[in-house]
C-alpha cells in the first residue's frame, strides 16, 4: 500500500479547509457503525464538506445526482441527473415497484472554473414519456484519428413496455459554450438489463466498451469489456451482433464483487496516467452501501493488473449517509489536474453532488504495490 511518507505528503499538502472536512469526515466515520467495509490506506480529500451541487439549487429540479465531469475549454464540465421537482415516495411500494413516483430525471449541465463553485448552463436533455436518461459519463475517445466527445448513460424505458434499462451512447458537440446531444444507441441485446457503461482508448487505438451486462443465471453483476475498432464498428452493431457477443459474455468479464459485496459497475471512464488506466468503480455491499474503489487495467487488453484491496471512498458525511437513498457514493467522472492531482465528482445518497480528490502517484503505488 502506500508508505508512510506518501501518506503524510498528501496529509500535508491539505490546506486548511481541506483539512478540517477531513477531521469532519472520519469522526462521521466513527460515529456511523453498521457499515462492514474495509477502507484502502490511499488519502482521499473531500473538496468541501457541502455538495458542489446541492438539490433543488436549480429551479423546477429536487435531487440532483451522479455527475460525471470533464475539464475543457478552461473550466470543468459536469454532467449531472437532475430530478423534476414534485416527485414523492411510493406508499405502496413492493417488489419490482418504484421507489417514488412521478420521479422523471432529466440531464444537466453544470461549468465551474475551479471545481467547486458551479452554475448550471443547461437542461442537455428533457426525457419523455417513452423514457429517460440516466448517470451521465462524458469521456473523449480517438477513432480514426479524431477526438470525439461521447456522452455514456442508462436509457430507461416506460414502465408500460416491460423492456429493461439499457446502456446508451450519443456523440456530443461543443460549441458557443453549449453541448448538443446526439442520437442515442442503445447497447447489448434488447431484452437483456445492462447499465453503467463507459469507453476509453487501447494502446492500439482501439475502444474499449465498459458495461454491466446482466445474467439470471449469475450471482453477483459483473463488469466485462469488449473492444471496438472504431466508434464506427460499434454504432454499426446488429442486434444479431450482440446476440454473438452475449456467447462469449464469461470471457468478457474483468471484475467481479469482492468479499461481502453483491454488486459491482462502472463508475468513471478509465483514467489515462503515464501509459497506465486507472478505473474507479462502485461496490455495493450486502447492507446496500455504495463504496468506490480502483482497479489498474492493462492498456493494451483492458485486463486488469491489480485491484487495491478495499474502497478508497464510501459514505461518510451527513449528505452522503442520508438522502434519497442512503449510503451512497458514487463516483462517475475523473480529471488528472495540473498539480497531479485526480479530480472526482460522484453522487451522494442520490441526492447530491459531491468532489473530491486524491494524488495520482500515491494511488499508482498502491496499485503497483498491489498487484499479484
Amino acid at each position: 500500500m502506500v508508505s508512510d511518507a506518501d501518506t503524510g505528503a498528501a496529509r500535508a499538502q491539505e490546506t486548511p479547509a481541506e483539512a478540517a472536512v477531513t477531521a469532519r469526515a472520519a469522526a462521521a466515520s466513527a460515529r456511523r457503525g453498521g457499515c462492514t467495509e474495509t477502507r484502502s490506506d490511499v488519502v482521499v480529500r473531500r473538496l468541501s464538506s457541502d455538495p458542489v451541487v446541492a438539490a433543488g439549487s436549480v429551479a423546477g429540479y429536487g435531487a440532483i445526482f451522479n455527475a460525471g465531469v470533464i475539464h475543457h475549454d478552461d473550466r470543468y464540465h459536469l454532467f449531472a441527473r437532475g430530478v423534476r421537482s414534485g416527485y414523492t415516495p411510493n406508499p405502496a411500494r413492493g417488489a419490482g415497484e418504484p421507489r417514488f413516483l412521478d420521479y422523471v430525471s432529466d440531464l444537466l449541465v453544470f461549468a465551474s472554473r475551479d471545481g467547486l463553485a458551479y452554475e448550471f448552463r443547461q437542461v442537455l436533455h428533457s426525457s419523455g414519456a417513452d423514457a429517460v436518461y440516466e448517470d451521465p459519463r462524458i469521456q473523449v475517445v480517438v477513432s480514426d484519428g479524431e477526438p470525439h466527445f461521447v456522452l455514456s448513460y442508462t436509457h430507461v424505458p416506460a414502465r408500460t413496455t416491460g423492456r429493461p434499462w439499457r446502456g446508451a451512447l450519443s456523440q456530443l458537440s461543443y460549441r458557443d459554450d453549449a453541448f448538443t446531444l446526439g442520437e442515442a444507441l442503445l447497447l447489448g441485446p434488447e431484452q437483456v438489463p445492462n447499465k453503467d457503461v463507459v469507453l476509453c482508448n487501447l494502446d492500439d487505438g482501439r475502444i474499449a466498451l465498459i458495461q454491466r451486462l446482466e445474467q439470471p443465471i449469475w450471482p453477483h453483476q459483473t463488469i466485462q469489456l469488449v473492444a471496438f475498432e472504431s466508434l464506427a464498428e460499434l454504432w454499426a452493431t446488429t442486434p444479431d451482433a450482440w446476440e454473438r457477443l452475449m456467447e462469449t459474455l464469461p470471457e468478457q468479464m474483468i471484475i467481479t464483487p469482492g468479499p461481502g459485496a453483491v454488486g459491482c459497475g462502472a463508475g468513471a471512464p478509465p483514467l489515462r496516467i503515464d501509459d497506465e488506466l486507472v478505473f474507479f468503480y462502485h461496490e455495493r455491499s450486502h447492507e446496500n452501501v455504495y463504496t468506490t474503489r480502483v482497479a489498474l487495467l492493462d492498456a493494451q487488453s483492458g485486463s486488469v493488473i491489480a485491484i487495491l484491496p478495499g474502497s478508497i471512498l464510501g459514505p461518510e458525511l451527513s449528505w452522503e449517509l442520508d438522502g434519497d437513498v442512503d449510503n451512497v457514493i458514487f463516483v462517475q467522472g475523473a480529471q488528472l489536474r495540473g498539480d497531479g492531482s485526480i479530480y472526482l465528482s460522484y453522487g451522494a445518497a442520490d441526492r447530491h453532488v459531491g468532489a473530491a480528490s486524491v494524488d495520482a502517484r500515491a494511488l499508482l503505488a498502491a496499485l503497483h504495490a498491489a498487484r499479484t
